[in-house]
């Protein structure tokens, strides 16, 4: 049983307003600057602003006693006795208050030379089809970027142009890396457009391509979006752009996060259109891809 230890509410302000770029430092964390954050270079996929972290991998953050207690395991008194300094006796500066900045630009990242990695990545690991890889590869809203060789999935507008950008990482071991490019629109995200009246939904792009090698025949004639998350921002924009479509099949994740985002879009849809839920045996439709025996989806109306 922990010690029970009483702080003022002075005290636990100031542990959760520390720093945390500079607790870090102290505590000889390696950080990378990513954009107007900073990165852990032993997590790629956690970014840090004065007192505020967030995990992108896990869509999850907070302040700095959470920050803590995640990432060195310690209870609540142990992560509030760190930041004020009861460990080595060191004064954490607060962190200033962040001023509002104007949006940063929208900007894809700069684009390497070849694919080799992300396509290595997405056929050899990931199972996908390479005709699959291959066609959003010559449409352009998929390729390797430059400077860290993440795979970099496009969203464009009505006119074609880039207006989203998810990044994620290639490597097939550890957390895996995902991000989504400062300033760019949640409402335009990774999609296809098709001729006939079916929109898939997803939360990854990469289960978007695994439910297409899954389900190949005629694939191109369906429309299909990764939402990058659970926000239906994205499906209410294409089936604005798509009035034609009359059918939903909400194809997001096996689990709770998966299930709840599926009971509330269908809540906004249900009015105007018919909406069906395609679950997948495992997590998500990569896993049913990658399974030995790849099984199809349960289908729930």
């Amino acid at each position: 049983m922990s010690t029970y230890i009483h702080f003022t509410d002075e005290q636990k302000q100031r542990a959760a307003s520390v720093d945390l770029e500079e607790f870090l430092r102290c505590r000889g964390e390696k950080l990378l600057t990513s954009g107007r954050e900073k990165r852990l270079a032993r997590d790629h996929s956690v970014t840090i602003r004065g007192n505020e972290w967030y995990d992108h991998a896990e869509e999850r953050g907070g302040h700095a006693v959470s920050f803590v207690q995640r990432f060195y395991h310690l209870s609540y008194p142990e992560a509030v006795t760190m930041l004020l300094g009861g460990e080595m006796g060191t004064v954490y500066p607060s962190a200033q208050e962040r001023v509002e900045e104007p949006p940063k630009p929208f900007v894809l990242p700069p684009a390497n030379s070849n694919m080799r990695r992300v396509y290595a990545y997405l056929v050899k690991h990931r199972n996908i089809d390479r005709s699959v890889v291959a066609h959003f590869a010559r449409e352009k809203i998929l390729y390797e970027d430059a400077e860290y060789h993440n795979a970099v999935f496009v969203g464009t507008d009505e006119d074609g142009i880039p207006r989203h950008a998810h990044k994620r990482s290639v490597n097939s071991y550890g957390k895996a890396f995902r991000l989504n490019v400062e300033g760019c629109d949640p409402r335009h995200s990774f999609h296809h457009i098709g001729r006939d009246e079916s929109l898939y939904v997803f939360e990854a792009p990469i289960d978007m391509l695994s439910y297409i090698t899954l389900h190949p025949e005629d694939w191109q004639s369906h429309s299909y979006v990764a939402c990058c998350g659970t926000s239906i921002q994205p499906v209410l924009k294409l089936l604005e752009r798509q009035p034609q479509i009359n059918t939903v099949l909400l194809c997001l994740d096996n689990d709770e996060a998966g299930h709840l985002a599926s009971r509330r879009m269908e809540e906004q849809l249900a009015e105007r259109y018919t909406v069906e839920r395609l679950i997948p045996t495992h997590k998500d439709w990569n896993d049913d891809l990658t399974a030995e025996e790849p099984s199809f989806a349960q289908v729930m109306q």
